[in-house]
């Protein structure tokens, strides 16, 4: 399977990605829409790779006027059910919907792994304003703690960590000036929801069934090692949550 087609998977597994997946911190999306913010006036965001809606909900809560884009109609069918009154339109990064100069920001939720960078990059530049930002996010689980380090073995490492961990995103011209942050923070998770983390994850919607088996017998066992999770309560999940902005000049 192509990585096109597992950029468009997600919409099979639309329910337990919003069960699963975590919120951004406010904190994270704040930083990336700081340098277009102006008492007083709304900002234009497209929310670009939306999913289900976890981004859009962080943008509309600071005051935004907010669109929403992906390219799986099940995954904006989930977001107008969870971000009701949100317009929403089928796209990508590359191929943007909307009109030139048109937005304050763009920004991008667990979704720039699956971009090419230079073309992008110009398109996102087309429909900003002179001086916009382009805000990029991430929610990584923090592995410094051991039964997380453990879930990663059994699930595999995702195209979002493998960019992170080889030096971030890029972009190209003409967006310049990427800068880059980083949040520490836990997420409460029941048992329910970790699965639900686990089977929205693009290489295992697209699993076969035995491999799908293999990875959920393996996942029993790196609960049997978590108290909280084993005896049906909930635990903290730790996350580093990676911000990055860029500006169109």
């Amino acid at each position: 399977m192509t990585e096109r087609q597992k950029s468009t998977s997600f919409g099979q597994a639309a329910a337990a990605y919003e069960s699963g997946r975590p919120e951004y911190p406010a904190e994270a999306v704040a930083w990336m829409l700081a340098p277009v913010r102006e008492p007083g006036r709304a900002l234009r965001v497209a929310d670009v790779g939306a999913g289900t809606g976890k981004l859009t909900r962080a943008v509309v809560e600071l005051g935004a006027d907010v669109v929403a884009i992906d390219p799986d109609a099940a995954m904006l069918a989930s977001l107008r059910e969870n971000v009701r009154g949100i317009p929403t339109f089928a796209g990508t990064a590359e191929r943007l919907p909307l009109p030139d100069s048109a937005l304050d920001a763009v920004v991008m939720g667990q979704a720039w792994h699956w971009v090419d960078p230079e073309p992008g990059s110009l398109e996102i530049a087309r429909v900003l304003r002179s001086g916009g930002v382009l805000g990029l996010v991430w929610n990584i689980r923090d592995e410094r703690v051991d039964w997380v380090r453990s879930l990663t073995r059994v699930i595999g490492t995702s195209n979002a960590e493998r960019l992170l961990a080889d030096g971030g995103p890029r972009i190209a011209e003409p967006l310049v000036d990427l800068e880059h942050r980083t949040w520490t923070w836990s997420r409460r998770i029941t048992l329910a929801q970790l699965r639900d983390l686990v089977f929205s994850r693009s290489d295992i919607i697209t699993a076969s069934a035995e491999e799908r088996a293999r990875i959920d017998a393996e996942v029993d066992g790196v609960v049997a090692s978590v108290p909280g999770l084993a005896d049906g309560g909930a635990v903290d999940l730790p996350y580093v949550t990676h911000a990055f902005r860029a500006r169109r000049p």
